[in-house]
């Protein structure tokens, strides 16, 4: 679903896993790129290929056509947007009427909604579009994103999305695309955690647990994240792809949502208490596949 650019001046706010090579595929399709982050140093690489480093979340909005946000959760991503109080720093103050800002952060469809409001009150259109694929999507270009937001303003940022992404789906109006993202984190935790319980059974019975993975991998159990995890929870390879605390953070934006609409999660609710424990026991930072770690207690 790639879709050639024309060259426009786009800010990049967030530098994460996700932001760094999303930022650098927009360098690459030759884009004039403004970037910010907390941390300024991991803006060295992105710089050196041609990004200007931009001293405010104000000012990377203020270049751009385009205002793209990538953090790591709903605080971080207001603090970027509203600023400090008494600095004027915030993203929100320097957009400009009719430029459209885009937020691939994973928040609450709450949080959306206020955005939206905010923007609207700046005549600047909006899309909330979260995306799924891992840091090797957002290397490769192949990332999905799930848009809500305006039909029309999708249409104008196709092609800037091409870049970074293989297929986008236009899901309903503002708060959809974080609502289905939510549910996607849920039913990735809830695979994850299925195989991690699975593979502490097996191999507490004596067997190696690549002889689960090849059974699993013949079967209808099959699916495109145990081909990706399992491997690596067998042999203990957690570097982080995506990491445990923030899909320990979704779980608890997607039971908050729940208990909003009046829907029972058990499955997912059990599965945010394992996670949290081998979040509350890791010294270093994981992939959310380290919730193996659970039964090594």
């Amino acid at each position: 679903m790639s879709i050639s650019a024309t060259p426009r001046r786009i800010g990049l706010i967030g530098l994460g896993l996700m932001g760094r090579p999303m930022a650098m595929n927009l360098l690459k399709a030759g884009h004039a790129l403004t970037v910010w982050n907390r941390t300024a140093s991991r803006a060295q690489e992105l710089v050196a290929a041609g990004a200007k480093l931009a001293k405010t979340p104000r000012e990377a909005a203020a270049e751009a056509e385009f205002l793209l946000t990538m953090v790591s959760d709903p605080p971080a991503l207001e603090e970027v947007l509203w600023g400090h109080e008494g600095k004027n720093d915030g993203a929100l103050g320097g957009l400009r009427a009719g430029s459209i800002y885009i937020d691939s952060s994973t928040i609450s469809p709450a949080l959306v909604r206020k955005i939206a409001a905010a923007c609207a009150e700046r005549q600047v259109r909006f899309l909330d579009a979260p995306v799924t694929g891992g840091d090797w999507g957002a290397r490769e270009g192949n990332l999905v994103f799930m848009i809500g937001g305006d039909e029309a303003t999708l249409k104008e940022v196709e092609p800037i999305l091409g870049v970074m992404a293989k297929k986008w789906f236009h899901l309903g109006p503002n708060g959809a695309g974080q609502t289905i993202k939510l549910a996607m984190n849920g039913i990735l935790a809830l695979q994850v955690g299925a195989m991690a319980e699975a593979l502490a059974l097996v191999i507490r019975a004596g067997l190696r647990g690549e002889q689960l993975i090849e059974v699993m991998q013949a079967s209808m159990a099959r699916s495109g994240v145990l081909d990706v995890k399992s491997p690596l929870m067998v042999k203990g390879d957690f570097k982080p792809s995506f990491p445990l605390r923030l899909m320990h953070k979704d779980l608890g934006l997607m039971l908050d949502l729940a208990n909003q609409l009046g829907v029972a999660l058990p499955a997912t609710a059990a599965a945010r208490e394992v996670y949290s424990y081998v979040k509350g026991e890791a010294k270093e930072d994981l992939d959310y596949s380290a919730v193996m770690r659970f039964w090594k207690k």
